[in-house]
Protein backbone atom coordinates (compact mmCIF):
# COMPACT_ATOMS: atom_id res chain seq x y z
CA UNK A 1 0.00 0.00 0.00
CA UNK A 2 0.94 3.65 -0.52
CA UNK A 3 -0.73 6.97 0.21
CA UNK A 4 -0.58 10.28 -1.67
CA UNK A 5 -2.32 13.66 -1.90
CA UNK A 6 -5.37 13.63 -4.17
CA UNK A 7 -4.30 15.00 -7.57
CA UNK A 8 -5.96 18.07 -8.99
CA UNK A 9 -7.25 16.04 -11.90
CA UNK A 10 -9.57 13.98 -9.69
CA UNK A 11 -12.40 16.50 -9.99
CA UNK A 12 -11.89 16.43 -13.74
CA UNK A 13 -12.23 12.68 -13.67
CA UNK A 14 -15.44 13.01 -11.68
CA UNK A 15 -16.73 15.55 -14.23
CA UNK A 16 -15.94 13.13 -17.03
CA UNK A 17 -17.83 10.39 -15.20
CA UNK A 18 -20.79 12.76 -14.87
CA UNK A 19 -20.80 13.42 -18.61
CA UNK A 20 -20.87 9.70 -19.30
CA UNK A 21 -23.78 9.09 -16.91
CA UNK A 22 -27.37 8.69 -18.16
CA UNK A 23 -29.35 11.95 -18.48
CA UNK A 24 -31.47 11.20 -15.39
CA UNK A 25 -28.40 11.06 -13.16
CA UNK A 26 -26.46 13.96 -14.53
CA UNK A 27 -28.24 16.59 -12.34
CA UNK A 28 -27.52 14.52 -9.24
CA UNK A 29 -23.86 14.12 -10.13
CA UNK A 30 -23.53 17.83 -10.86
CA UNK A 31 -24.84 18.63 -7.41
CA UNK A 32 -22.31 16.21 -5.95
CA UNK A 33 -19.51 17.88 -7.86
CA UNK A 34 -20.55 21.25 -6.49
CA UNK A 35 -20.48 19.83 -2.99
CA UNK A 36 -17.07 18.27 -3.61
CA UNK A 37 -15.71 21.55 -4.90
CA UNK A 38 -16.98 23.29 -1.81
CA UNK A 39 -15.63 20.58 0.47
CA UNK A 40 -12.23 20.88 -1.14
CA UNK A 41 -12.10 24.49 0.05
CA UNK A 42 -12.78 23.57 3.68
CA UNK A 43 -9.94 21.99 5.70
CA UNK A 44 -11.70 18.95 7.13
CA UNK A 45 -9.16 16.15 6.55
CA UNK A 46 -7.23 16.45 9.81
CA UNK A 47 -7.14 13.08 11.65
CA UNK A 48 -8.75 11.04 8.82
CA UNK A 49 -6.84 8.09 7.38
CA UNK A 50 -7.58 5.71 4.50
CA UNK A 51 -6.96 1.99 5.12
CA UNK A 52 -6.92 -0.94 2.67
CA UNK A 53 -5.15 -4.31 2.14
CA UNK A 54 -3.64 -6.15 -0.78
CA UNK A 55 -5.70 -8.98 -2.25
CA UNK A 56 -4.52 -12.36 -3.57
CA UNK A 57 -7.10 -14.39 -5.46
CA UNK A 58 -7.18 -17.53 -7.61
CA UNK A 59 -8.23 -17.06 -11.20
CA UNK A 60 -11.98 -17.48 -11.58
CA UNK A 61 -12.77 -16.72 -7.95
CA UNK A 62 -13.98 -13.51 -6.20
CA UNK A 63 -11.80 -10.62 -5.03
CA UNK A 64 -13.04 -8.13 -2.45
CA UNK A 65 -11.63 -4.59 -2.30
CA UNK A 66 -12.23 -2.53 0.83
CA UNK A 67 -11.58 1.21 1.27
CA UNK A 68 -12.03 2.16 4.94
CA UNK A 69 -11.79 5.53 6.66
CA UNK A 70 -10.54 5.96 10.19
CA UNK A 71 -12.09 8.91 12.07
CA UNK A 72 -14.53 9.58 9.24
CA UNK A 73 -16.24 13.00 8.87
CA UNK A 74 -18.57 11.94 6.03
CA UNK A 75 -16.07 12.78 3.29
CA UNK A 76 -16.72 11.20 -0.12
CA UNK A 77 -14.98 7.88 -0.98
CA UNK A 78 -14.43 6.52 -4.49
CA UNK A 79 -12.64 3.50 -6.03
CA UNK A 80 -10.64 3.55 -9.29
CA UNK A 81 -9.24 0.70 -11.43
CA UNK A 82 -5.60 0.39 -12.66
CA UNK A 83 -6.51 2.63 -15.63
CA UNK A 84 -7.78 5.23 -13.12
CA UNK A 85 -11.36 4.79 -14.24
CA UNK A 86 -13.94 5.26 -11.48
CA UNK A 87 -15.46 1.99 -10.44
CA UNK A 88 -17.63 3.37 -7.63
CA UNK A 89 -18.28 6.96 -6.60
CA UNK A 90 -19.87 6.62 -3.20
CA UNK A 91 -22.59 4.01 -3.90
CA UNK A 92 -22.85 4.78 -7.63
CA UNK A 93 -21.04 2.69 -10.29
CA UNK A 94 -20.14 4.70 -13.42
CA UNK A 95 -18.13 1.78 -14.89
CA UNK A 96 -20.23 -0.61 -16.95
CA UNK A 97 -18.36 -3.78 -15.90
CA UNK A 98 -21.08 -5.74 -14.10
CA UNK A 99 -18.54 -8.00 -12.40
CA UNK A 100 -18.03 -5.18 -9.87
CA UNK A 101 -20.75 -5.23 -7.22
CA UNK A 102 -21.28 -3.04 -4.16
CA UNK A 103 -20.94 -5.06 -0.98
CA UNK A 104 -21.12 -2.25 1.60
CA UNK A 105 -21.24 1.53 1.58
CA UNK A 106 -21.13 3.84 4.58
CA UNK A 107 -19.41 7.03 5.72
CA UNK A 108 -16.46 4.91 6.86
CA UNK A 109 -16.23 2.15 4.22
CA UNK A 110 -16.63 1.39 0.53
CA UNK A 111 -16.43 -2.36 -0.13
CA UNK A 112 -16.68 -3.78 -3.67
CA UNK A 113 -16.47 -7.34 -4.99
CA UNK A 114 -15.03 -8.46 -8.32
CA UNK A 115 -16.29 -11.84 -9.56
CA UNK A 116 -14.71 -14.22 -12.07
CA UNK A 117 -11.28 -12.69 -11.70
CA UNK A 118 -8.92 -13.09 -14.65
CA UNK A 119 -5.22 -12.42 -15.13
CA UNK A 120 -6.12 -9.11 -16.86
CA UNK A 121 -7.66 -7.81 -13.60
CA UNK A 122 -4.30 -7.88 -11.87
CA UNK A 123 -2.80 -4.54 -10.83
CA UNK A 124 -3.26 -1.51 -8.54
CA UNK A 125 -6.69 -0.24 -7.48
CA UNK A 126 -6.95 3.23 -5.88
CA UNK A 127 -9.02 4.38 -2.91
CA UNK A 128 -9.61 8.19 -2.85
CA UNK A 129 -10.98 10.33 -0.03
CA UNK A 130 -12.13 13.92 -0.76
CA UNK A 131 -10.60 15.80 2.15
CA UNK A 132 -8.34 18.83 2.42
CA UNK A 133 -5.86 17.87 1.33
CA UNK A 134 -7.36 14.90 -0.63
CA UNK A 135 -6.00 11.41 0.22
CA UNK A 136 -5.28 8.38 -1.95
CA UNK A 137 -3.94 4.86 -1.28
CA UNK A 138 -3.77 1.80 -3.47
CA UNK A 139 -4.31 -1.93 -3.06
CA UNK A 140 -2.73 -4.54 -5.31
CA UNK A 141 -4.70 -7.49 -6.67
CA UNK A 142 -2.51 -10.55 -7.39
CA UNK A 143 -4.08 -13.30 -9.49
CA UNK A 144 -2.88 -16.90 -9.04
CA UNK A 145 -3.22 -19.26 -12.00
CA UNK A 146 -2.99 -23.03 -11.38
CA UNK A 147 -1.33 -25.24 -14.00
CA UNK A 148 -3.55 -25.68 -17.04
CA UNK A 149 -2.40 -29.23 -17.55
CA UNK A 150 -0.18 -31.79 -15.82
CA UNK A 151 1.36 -34.52 -17.95
CA UNK A 152 3.77 -37.38 -17.15
CA UNK A 153 5.69 -39.27 -19.78
CA UNK A 154 7.88 -42.40 -19.45
CA UNK A 155 10.60 -43.02 -21.99
CA UNK A 156 9.81 -46.76 -22.24
CA UNK A 157 6.50 -48.41 -21.45
CA UNK A 158 8.29 -51.62 -20.45
CA UNK A 159 11.74 -51.65 -18.86
CA UNK A 160 14.17 -54.46 -17.97
CA UNK A 161 15.58 -54.79 -14.44
CA UNK A 162 18.80 -52.85 -14.03
CA UNK A 163 17.94 -50.46 -16.85
CA UNK A 164 17.91 -46.66 -16.44
CA UNK A 165 14.82 -44.91 -17.79
CA UNK A 166 13.81 -41.26 -18.18
CA UNK A 167 10.53 -39.91 -16.79
CA UNK A 168 9.29 -36.36 -17.52
CA UNK A 169 6.51 -34.30 -15.95
CA UNK A 170 5.22 -30.99 -17.37
CA UNK A 171 3.05 -28.39 -15.62
CA UNK A 172 1.78 -25.89 -18.20
CA UNK A 173 0.75 -22.19 -17.95
CA UNK A 174 0.79 -21.43 -14.25
CA UNK A 175 1.40 -18.28 -12.25
CA UNK A 176 3.65 -18.23 -10.35
CA UNK A 177 5.95 -21.04 -11.54
CA UNK A 178 5.12 -24.50 -10.22
CA UNK A 179 7.38 -26.66 -8.03
CA UNK A 180 7.35 -30.32 -9.10
CA UNK A 181 8.09 -33.15 -6.65
CA UNK A 182 8.71 -36.83 -7.49
CA UNK A 183 7.70 -39.96 -5.59
CA UNK A 184 8.25 -43.67 -6.28
CA UNK A 185 5.64 -45.29 -4.09
CA UNK A 186 6.12 -43.52 -0.74
CA UNK A 187 9.76 -42.63 -1.35
CA UNK A 188 10.52 -39.08 -2.52
CA UNK A 189 13.05 -38.69 -5.32
CA UNK A 190 14.88 -35.69 -6.77
CA UNK A 191 14.41 -34.49 -10.36
CA UNK A 192 15.84 -31.68 -12.47
CA UNK A 193 13.47 -28.84 -13.45
CA UNK A 194 13.46 -26.23 -16.22
CA UNK A 195 11.18 -23.13 -16.28
CA UNK A 196 9.90 -21.32 -19.38
CA UNK A 197 8.14 -17.94 -19.15
CA UNK A 198 5.64 -16.71 -21.71
CA UNK A 199 3.36 -13.68 -21.26
CA UNK A 200 3.56 -13.69 -17.44
CA UNK A 201 2.78 -17.43 -17.44
CA UNK A 202 5.20 -20.24 -16.61
CA UNK A 203 5.66 -23.77 -17.91
CA UNK A 204 7.79 -26.12 -15.78
CA UNK A 205 9.28 -29.42 -16.97
CA UNK A 206 10.97 -31.81 -14.52
CA UNK A 207 13.14 -34.77 -15.55
CA UNK A 208 13.74 -37.87 -13.42
CA UNK A 209 16.34 -40.55 -14.19
CA UNK A 210 15.41 -43.85 -12.57
CA UNK A 211 17.20 -47.22 -12.41
CA UNK A 212 14.56 -49.93 -12.02
CA UNK A 213 14.66 -53.37 -10.41
CA UNK A 214 12.23 -56.27 -10.17
CA UNK A 215 10.83 -54.82 -6.93
CA UNK A 216 9.68 -51.73 -8.91
CA UNK A 217 7.27 -53.67 -11.10
CA UNK A 218 3.76 -52.30 -10.53
CA UNK A 219 5.00 -49.40 -8.35
CA UNK A 220 3.56 -45.95 -9.21
CA UNK A 221 5.79 -43.02 -10.16
CA UNK A 222 4.00 -39.86 -8.96
CA UNK A 223 4.42 -36.28 -10.19
CA UNK A 224 3.12 -33.90 -7.50
CA UNK A 225 2.57 -30.13 -7.91
CA UNK A 226 3.30 -27.57 -5.19
CA UNK A 227 1.40 -24.35 -6.09
CA UNK A 228 -0.47 -21.77 -3.96
CA UNK A 229 -3.49 -21.92 -6.28
CA UNK A 230 -4.10 -25.66 -6.05
CA UNK A 231 -3.86 -28.53 -3.56
CA UNK A 232 -3.24 -32.24 -4.14
CA UNK A 233 -2.71 -31.89 -7.89
CA UNK A 234 -0.81 -34.93 -9.15
CA UNK A 235 -0.53 -37.49 -11.90
CA UNK A 236 1.10 -40.91 -11.93
CA UNK A 237 2.22 -43.82 -14.09
CA UNK A 238 2.81 -47.41 -13.05
CA UNK A 239 6.17 -48.99 -13.82
CA UNK A 240 6.27 -52.21 -15.81
CA UNK A 241 9.55 -54.04 -15.24
CA UNK A 242 10.60 -57.36 -16.74
CA UNK A 243 12.98 -59.55 -14.73
CA UNK A 244 14.55 -63.02 -14.90
CA UNK A 245 12.96 -65.90 -12.97
CA UNK A 246 13.29 -66.43 -9.24
CA UNK A 247 13.64 -70.20 -8.61
CA UNK A 248 12.95 -72.16 -5.42
CA UNK A 249 12.89 -75.95 -4.86
CA UNK A 250 10.20 -77.23 -2.49
CA UNK A 251 10.57 -80.67 -0.83
CA UNK A 252 7.16 -82.29 -1.23
CA UNK A 253 8.00 -85.81 0.09
CA UNK A 254 9.16 -87.09 2.55
CA UNK A 255 7.61 -84.43 4.76
CA UNK A 256 10.15 -84.88 7.58
CA UNK A 257 13.00 -84.18 5.16
CA UNK A 258 15.08 -87.29 6.05
CA UNK A 259 15.64 -89.56 3.03
CA UNK A 260 16.50 -93.22 3.58
CA UNK A 261 17.08 -96.17 1.28
CA UNK A 262 13.82 -97.44 -0.15
CA UNK A 263 11.98 -94.11 0.38
CA UNK A 264 10.42 -91.93 -2.30
CA UNK A 265 11.68 -88.39 -3.04
CA UNK A 266 9.47 -85.75 -4.65
CA UNK A 267 10.70 -82.22 -5.42
CA UNK A 268 8.69 -79.29 -6.84
CA UNK A 269 10.36 -76.42 -8.70
CA UNK A 270 8.71 -73.01 -8.19
CA UNK A 271 9.72 -70.30 -10.70
CA UNK A 272 8.36 -66.73 -10.86
CA UNK A 273 9.44 -64.13 -13.41
CA UNK A 274 8.19 -61.52 -15.87
CA UNK A 275 7.34 -62.77 -18.36
CA UNK A 276 6.45 -65.99 -16.55
CA UNK A 277 8.71 -68.95 -17.48
CA UNK A 278 6.77 -71.44 -19.59
CA UNK A 279 8.87 -74.48 -18.59
CA UNK A 280 11.56 -75.66 -16.20
CA UNK A 281 14.38 -78.17 -16.63
CA UNK A 282 15.71 -80.71 -14.12
CA UNK A 283 19.37 -81.85 -14.28
CA UNK A 284 21.81 -83.66 -12.02
CA UNK A 285 25.22 -82.04 -11.61
CA UNK A 286 28.22 -84.18 -12.66
CA UNK A 287 25.98 -87.08 -13.67
CA UNK A 288 22.79 -88.05 -15.48
CA UNK A 289 19.42 -88.31 -13.78
CA UNK A 290 18.76 -91.79 -12.34
CA UNK A 291 16.95 -94.09 -14.77
CA UNK A 292 14.09 -94.52 -12.32
CA UNK A 293 13.65 -90.73 -11.92
CA UNK A 294 10.44 -89.29 -13.39
CA UNK A 295 10.13 -85.62 -14.45
CA UNK A 296 6.56 -84.32 -14.72
CA UNK A 297 6.37 -80.60 -15.50
CA UNK A 298 7.95 -78.84 -12.55
CA UNK A 299 8.06 -82.00 -10.39
CA UNK A 300 10.91 -84.52 -9.97
CA UNK A 301 10.01 -87.97 -8.56
CA UNK A 302 12.56 -90.65 -7.55
CA UNK A 303 11.15 -93.95 -6.21
CA UNK A 304 13.02 -96.60 -4.20
CA UNK A 305 15.97 -94.42 -3.24
CA UNK A 306 19.44 -95.89 -2.91
CA UNK A 307 22.87 -94.43 -2.26
CA UNK A 308 23.70 -94.26 -5.96
CA UNK A 309 21.08 -91.49 -6.16
CA UNK A 310 23.20 -89.19 -3.97
CA UNK A 311 24.12 -85.91 -5.64
CA UNK A 312 23.03 -82.35 -6.41
CA UNK A 313 19.85 -81.85 -8.43
CA UNK A 314 19.27 -78.53 -10.19
CA UNK A 315 16.08 -76.87 -11.40
CA UNK A 316 16.59 -74.31 -14.19
CA UNK A 317 14.05 -71.76 -15.48
CA UNK A 318 14.41 -69.06 -18.14
CA UNK A 319 12.56 -66.27 -19.94
CA UNK A 320 13.52 -63.51 -22.41
CA UNK A 321 15.38 -61.62 -19.65
CA UNK A 322 17.63 -64.41 -18.39
CA UNK A 323 18.10 -67.80 -16.72
CA UNK A 324 18.15 -68.74 -13.03
CA UNK A 325 18.44 -71.97 -11.05
CA UNK A 326 18.17 -73.53 -7.60
CA UNK A 327 19.97 -76.63 -6.26
CA UNK A 328 18.97 -79.47 -3.94
CA UNK A 329 21.59 -81.84 -2.48
CA UNK A 330 20.34 -85.38 -1.86
CA UNK A 331 21.96 -87.72 0.68
CA UNK A 332 20.38 -91.12 1.19
CA UNK A 333 20.76 -92.58 4.69
CA UNK A 334 20.74 -96.25 5.73
CA UNK A 335 17.33 -97.76 6.44
CA UNK A 336 16.34 -97.88 10.12
CA UNK A 337 17.58 -101.02 11.97
CA UNK A 338 15.41 -103.20 14.29
CA UNK A 339 17.10 -104.04 17.65
CA UNK A 340 16.37 -107.73 18.65
CA UNK A 341 15.05 -108.43 22.16
CA UNK A 342 17.77 -109.32 24.73
CA UNK A 343 18.60 -113.05 25.19
CA UNK A 344 18.29 -114.35 28.78
CA UNK A 345 21.15 -116.68 29.82
CA UNK A 346 20.82 -118.89 32.92
CA UNK A 347 23.94 -119.02 35.07
CA UNK A 348 24.88 -121.33 37.98
CA UNK A 349 26.53 -118.66 40.05
CA UNK A 350 25.57 -119.04 43.70
CA UNK A 351 25.44 -116.07 46.02
CA UNK A 352 24.92 -116.76 49.71
CA UNK A 353 24.58 -114.39 52.61
CA UNK A 354 24.15 -115.62 56.17
CA UNK A 355 23.40 -113.31 59.09
CA UNK A 356 25.53 -113.79 62.25
CA UNK A 357 23.34 -111.74 64.57
CA UNK A 358 19.63 -112.30 64.80
CA UNK A 359 19.08 -108.69 65.86
CA UNK A 360 20.93 -107.14 62.92
CA UNK A 361 19.15 -105.45 60.00
CA UNK A 362 18.75 -107.58 56.87
CA UNK A 363 21.12 -106.45 54.06
CA UNK A 364 20.23 -106.51 50.35
CA UNK A 365 20.58 -109.83 48.63
CA UNK A 366 22.44 -108.32 45.63
CA UNK A 367 25.13 -105.59 45.66
CA UNK A 368 25.66 -103.62 42.44
CA UNK A 369 29.04 -101.90 42.33
CA UNK A 370 27.68 -99.49 39.69
CA UNK A 371 25.00 -98.18 42.02
CA UNK A 372 25.16 -94.43 41.93
CA UNK A 373 26.69 -94.38 38.44
CA UNK A 374 23.55 -92.99 36.90
CA UNK A 375 24.97 -92.66 33.45
CA UNK A 376 26.07 -96.33 33.34
CA UNK A 377 22.74 -97.59 34.69
CA UNK A 378 20.80 -95.57 32.15
CA UNK A 379 22.90 -97.06 29.38
CA UNK A 380 21.94 -100.72 30.27
CA UNK A 381 18.91 -102.09 28.62
CA UNK A 382 16.02 -102.58 31.09
CA UNK A 383 15.15 -105.96 29.65
CA UNK A 384 18.68 -107.28 30.35
CA UNK A 385 18.56 -106.04 33.95
CA UNK A 386 15.21 -107.71 34.46
CA UNK A 387 16.55 -111.01 33.13
CA UNK A 388 19.60 -110.95 35.40
CA UNK A 389 17.49 -110.17 38.48
CA UNK A 390 15.16 -113.03 37.65
CA UNK A 391 18.09 -115.49 37.38
CA UNK A 392 19.57 -114.33 40.70
CA UNK A 393 16.26 -114.67 42.53
CA UNK A 394 15.69 -118.12 41.07
CA UNK A 395 19.20 -119.28 42.08
CA UNK A 396 18.74 -118.02 45.64
CA UNK A 397 15.45 -119.84 45.99
CA UNK A 398 17.03 -123.09 44.79
CA UNK A 399 19.96 -122.64 47.18
CA UNK A 400 17.70 -122.06 50.15
CA UNK A 401 15.73 -125.20 49.35
CA UNK A 402 18.94 -127.28 49.11
CA UNK A 403 20.32 -125.90 52.38
CA UNK A 404 17.07 -126.56 54.16
CA UNK A 405 16.99 -130.15 53.09
CA UNK A 406 20.66 -130.55 53.94
CA UNK A 407 20.34 -129.24 57.48
CA UNK A 408 17.23 -131.36 58.07
CA UNK A 409 19.04 -134.55 57.05
CA UNK A 410 22.38 -134.10 58.80
CA UNK A 411 21.37 -132.19 61.92
CA UNK A 412 24.73 -130.58 62.34
CA UNK A 413 26.95 -133.53 61.23
CA UNK A 414 28.77 -134.42 58.04
CA UNK A 415 30.64 -137.39 56.65
CA UNK A 416 34.31 -137.79 55.97
CA UNK A 417 35.13 -136.96 52.41
CA UNK A 418 32.82 -133.96 52.32
CA UNK A 419 34.20 -130.53 51.52
CA UNK A 420 33.69 -127.73 53.94
CA UNK A 421 34.38 -124.11 53.72
CA UNK A 422 34.47 -120.95 55.74
CA UNK A 423 32.26 -118.05 54.82
CA UNK A 424 32.76 -114.77 56.55
CA UNK A 425 29.80 -112.35 56.70
CA UNK A 426 29.28 -110.55 53.39
CA UNK A 427 32.18 -112.54 51.79
CA UNK A 428 32.17 -115.29 49.14
CA UNK A 429 32.49 -118.97 50.14
CA UNK A 430 36.06 -120.18 50.83
CA UNK A 431 36.68 -123.96 50.58
CA UNK A 432 39.14 -125.20 53.16
CA UNK A 433 39.01 -129.00 53.35
CA UNK A 434 37.29 -131.98 54.92
CA UNK A 435 35.83 -131.80 58.44
CA UNK A 436 33.60 -134.05 60.46
CA UNK A 437 31.47 -131.29 61.84
CA UNK A 438 29.54 -128.09 60.84
CA UNK A 439 29.66 -125.48 63.55
CA UNK A 440 29.24 -121.70 64.05
CA UNK A 441 32.09 -120.07 65.99
CA UNK A 442 33.09 -116.44 66.25
CA UNK A 443 30.97 -115.38 63.34
CA UNK A 444 32.34 -118.13 61.06
CA UNK A 445 29.96 -120.28 59.05
CA UNK A 446 31.08 -123.78 58.19
CA UNK A 447 29.34 -125.16 55.09
CA UNK A 448 29.56 -128.83 54.24
CA UNK A 449 28.86 -130.15 50.76
CA UNK A 450 28.64 -133.79 49.72
CA UNK A 451 30.99 -134.84 46.90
Amino acid sequence: MASAVLPSGSLCAAAAATAAAPPGLRLRLRLLLVLLSAAALIPTGDGQNLITEDVTVVEGEVATISCRVKNSDDSVIQLLNPNRQTIYFRDFRPLKDSRFQLVNFSNSELRVSLTNVSISDEGRYFCQLYTDPPQEIYTTITVLVPPRNLMIDIQKDTAVEGEEIEVNCTAMASKPATTIRWFKGNKELTGKSEVEEWSDMYTVTSQLMLTVGKEDDGVPVICLVDHPAVKDMQTQRYLEVQYKPQVHIQLTYPPQGLTREGDTLELTCEAIGKPQPVMVNWVRLDDDLPQHAVVSGSNLLINNLNKTDNGTYRCEASNIVGTAHSDYTLYVYDPPTTIPPPTTTTTTTTILTIITDTTATTEPAVHDSRAGEDNSIRAVDHAVIGGVVAVVVFAMLCLLIILGRYFARHKGKHSVGEVWGILLPSQPLILVGGSPTLSLRGGLVCLVTQF
